[in-house]
């Protein structure tokens, strides 16, 4: 019997036919189980590696459902494979049912969108020596001397403590924008060097141009400073991803 790999849920009935291709270019498919539409495809591996190439056609799977008009759907943690529909029965859409249904409910007429915001600390750093030369002039007292203990702790507190609040006061315009429009937001660790914020929104899917406007705004806003990042359509991983659920074979 060939196993299944296992993407997504859906509200049934869910689309008649898909034509989607999954991870290894296998068929993607729709399945009715217990009240739900799961998203499925021939598994041709009994593990997937978490690849970058595997992540993604994970994701691609469930974006194309969705802009192909299927809006609501519930993420599933990738790596999924099953041997057949009763162990999915048994351990994940009879024994958690409610939590599905809800799950589901709760993504009804909404949609996932983020934002990363960078800024090159070196610059930001100059920016802050230049709006405040007495900071600036304590640095540059002490280049060229052996300095202390309590002088290199000073002097980097200092610094901290003024890109800190450089940092916070940019987060904040970004809370203060673009929270309003959210049901939930997530705020996630940064990925990288630079990446100073890096949140996504559960928002209306109506309210989706008006989120892109406030983003644009607050680009204009900090001018040349910051390099924003905005995903505007995406799976809903971040809201209604059931997860540690594991599915045994």
């Amino acid at each position: 019997m060939t196993s299944l790999y296992l993407y997504g849920i859906l509200p049934t009935p869910g689309p008649a036919a898909l034509a989607i291709e999954g991870l290894d270019r296998q068929p993607v498919a729709i399945a009715q189980l217990d009240g739900f539409a799961f998203l499925y495809s021939p598994a041709s591996q009994p593990k997937y590696l978490a690849s970058r190439r595997n992540l993604l056609a994970h994701e691609r799977v469930l974006e194309e459902v969705m802009q192909q008009g299927w809006r609501t759907v519930l993420p599933l943690q990738f790596g999924m494979v099953v041997e057949d529909w009763q162990a999915v029965s048994d351990q994940l859409s009879r024994p958690h049912g409610a939590e599905l249904a809800g799950l589901l409910a709760r993504l009804e007429g909404r949609r996932e969108v983020s934002v990363k915001v960078f800024w090159d600390e070196e610059a930001e750093l100059e920016r802050l020596l230049a709006e405040q030369p007495v900071l600036r002039e304590r640095r540059d007292a002490l280049v060229g001397r052996t300095l202390n203990m309590d002088e290199v702790i000073g002097i980097g507190q200092a610094i901290e403590a003024g890109m800190a609040a450089r940092r916070d006061a940019v987060i904040g315009a970004f809370r203060d924008a673009l929270g309003e429009l959210a049901f939930a937001t997530v705020e996630n660790d940064p990925l990288m060097a630079g990446m100073i914020f890096n949140a996504a929104y559960l928002i209306p899917w109506e309210a989706e141009p008006e989120f892109g406007v406030r983003v644009e705004a607050l680009d204009r806003r900090f001018e040349e400073r910051l390099r924003i990042r905005y995903n505007n359509f995406t799976a809903p991983f971040n809201f209604a991803q059931l997860s540690p659920v594991e599915v045994r074979r």
